[in-house]
């Protein structure tokens, strides 16, 4: 697959799980097999791993955050003091502006596909090794709902991406083996349904 930075849930399927992580290419497969069967699911798209590693790279996290981890595998710090430290350098991130703009041009069709100027959206962290055998970060990762207007939307994307350096996160991949630095965040967007 090429590199892109978004994908149309209606895009993606089990083939994409590297790239948008495990609840983004089940939701994909969900809605090839339902609008199929004429079942409409509510329709969003996911920020794909290379989004990700295009923001860290962008904005030079890499270096800082392994520098921050070797801190703590040599106990100079606490977990608590590099976890929120890691978060922080994250959260004062920004998109670089090709993906800014992928992410309004996104946004904006999602919103025109419900008729609506700003429509209201969940916005869902989907790690690229979410599904494998012997991973689960289901429940560790951050998920929000009834985000409204882009601006939002893109501070929240970043929240995502802070969340995997969770101090939960960060001690679930410790405790598993998985390097800090092999893991994306893909991030699902989608379209907010009443009940």
């Amino acid at each position: 697959m090429e590199n892109k930075y978004i994908l149309f849930f209606d895009e993606i399927t089990m083939k994409d799980l590297p790239s948008v992580g495990g609840k983004n290419a089940s939701l994909g497969e969900m809605i090839h097999h339902l609008k199929q069967e004429s079942i409409n699911v509510p329709m969003g798209f996911a920020l794909t791993a290379f989004s990700y590693w295009t923001f860290i790279e962008h904005n030079n996290l890499k270096n800082k955050i392994e520098f921050l981890l070797e801190k703590r595998k040599n106990k100079k710090a606490s977990l608590k003091i590099i976890g929120k430290a890691i978060r922080k350098l994250i959260l004062k991130g920004k998109f670089p502006k090709e993906i800014e703009d992928e992410i309004k041009k996104a946004y904006l069709k999602l919103s025109k596909i419900y008729n609506l100027k700003n429509t209201d959206v969940a916005i869902r962290s989907s790690a690229t090794a979410e599904d494998l055998p012997t991973a689960s970060f289901a429940g560790q990762l951050e998920s929000f709902f009834n985000v409204k207007n882009f601006k939002n939307v893109l501070k929240k994307c970043i929240h995502c991406y802070a969340s995997l350096f969770t101090d939960r996160a960060i001690v679930y991949r410790e405790e598993k083996g998985f390097e800090h630095l092999k893991i994306a965040l893909s991030v699902g967007i989608q379209k907010m349904i009443r009940s």
